[in-house]
């Protein structure tokens, strides 16, 4: 699935299934609590602490689709069009660190 299907299918879901978009702000506040659990399962899982009973078996990829359902939302609700931000945003960083990587001590 593209990006740009990908926000046709929300955006279907949404309007056939949902009744209508949360607004920006609470999608926002959303998309932050998504995260956040995103977050607590890397950190437990792969981080330093420990991975909790109740966590476990919570599904990784489930948990960042979330994370992208609700920024496709928010995309569909702002009029961006991902495929092309996406886009622009790769062109952007290509040209942006293009021998910054290679050049970092760091990475070597």
């Amino acid at each position: 699935m593209t990006l740009q299907e990908a926000q046709k299918t929300v955006d279907d879901w949404i309007k056939t299934i949902g009744v209508r978009y949360f607004n920006e702000l609470t999608n926002m506040a959303i998309l932050t609590e998504e995260v956040g659990e995103l977050a607590r399962i890397m950190a437990r899982r792969y981080g330093e602490q420990s991975e909790k009973e109740s966590d476990k078996n919570r599904d990784l990829g489930d948990e960042m689709a979330d994370v992208l359902w609700v920024l496709i939302c928010l995309a569909n609700q702002t009029g961006v069009d991902l495929t092309e931000a996406f886009r622009k945003n790769m062109e952007k960083k290509t040209q942006r660190d293009a021998t910054r990587h290679k050049e970092n001590e760091k990475l070597s």
